[in-house]
């Protein structure tokens, strides 16, 4: 039996030289790579044992750009990546953190994400996003002492004209007219001679933006003006701007319901969303309550 056991020896160990040969010979055929690598997905850049790729840049958005406004970008994004990493490198090396809290945030963090979800699902599927016009005139009547205006505000037409238009002892004319009437002819001239022009009668406006690039623009005087003319024009070098006065409001007084509508709307709505979800919590608890579903212990 010994004998059988030598014999057998030289022939395990000559079948081991012969597989280490085969090894050593394909070592041209086959690339043994490591975790990092990978020829399809390489690295653009480490640290330590955290990676970017290159198929994490197709994250960030360059489309539309130049060759070189993309590569911009996308150094900056790496640039970013880096010092974020290095960033949480040394917090994490901070005898200061507490990881055991910072878990517990994070997993806070990821319920109230879930349950925000939840609601906003809800929300859309349950809610009418028009306010009735009834509801927003009754919440302005009841809260007037809520709305101050910080800013003069105006229903007007404005025209801006070159300061040698023909037409510009035409466009006055008209303006002086009693609201309403040669209106459509002071459209016409709006539309084919004004190198500006605002004519919505019924809208309200800043009057900041509209005397912007004009010279009323920073006048002191602009509430005297407004009290003592219906028809303000000034001038400059090269062009003359027409204000016809509708109506107005100064600041600290309260503005119309026109003004605030939009306002009034996103208010009642938030209200009817808050009210929603109340109501979507407490019939949660109260099912979850008949059901037992959960104890509270003393």
């Amino acid at each position: 039996m010994k004998k059988r056991k030598y014999t057998n020896l030289p022939l395990k160990i000559e079948n081991s030289w012969i597989l280490l040969l085969l090894l050593m010979a394909s070592c041209d055929l086959f690339h043994f790579k490591s975790g990092l690598e990978d020829e399809e997905d390489p690295l653009v850049a480490s640290v330590e044992q955290q990676f970017l790729r290159q198929s994490d840049l197709k994250l960030v958005n360059t489309t539309g750009l130049s060759s070189a406004d993309s590569s911009n970008i996308i150094e900056r994004y790496i640039q970013s990546w880096v010092r974020k990493q290095l960033m949480i490198k040394e917090a994490s090396k901070s005898k200061l953190i507490d990881e055991a809290e910072i878990n517990r945030k994070l997993l806070d963090y990821k319920y109230a994400l879930m349950v925000y979800e939840f609601e906003k699902d809800y929300l859309e599927k349950n809610i009418e996003n028009t306010i009735p016009e009834q509801e927003i005139e009754e919440y302005y009547n009841l809260n007037l002492e809520n709305f101050s205006l910080k800013e003069i505000i105006a229903r007007l037409n404005f025209l801006k004209l070159e300061r040698n238009n023909p037409q510009n002892p035409n466009l006055e004319r008209f303006l002086r007219l009693e609201d309403g009437l040669q209106k459509d002819a002071i459209q016409k001239i709006a539309m084919e001679q004004a190198a500006n022009y605002y004519l919505e009668d019924a809208v309200w406006v800043k009057m900041g933006d509209i005397v912007i690039n004009t010279p009323l623009a920073g006048n002191s005087n602009l509430v005297a003006l407004l009290r003592n003319n219906k028809l303000i024009i000034v001038e400059d070098d090269w062009y003359r701007y027409y204000f016809r006065i509708l109506e107005y409001r100064l600041e600290d007084q309260t503005p119309p319901l026109e003004f605030v509508k939009d306002e009034i709307s996103k208010i009642l709505l938030n209200k009817k969303r808050i009210q929603l979800v109340e109501e979507l919590q407490k019939e949660i608890y109260n099912r979850a309550l008949e059901n037992n579903e959960f104890k509270i212990y003393e």
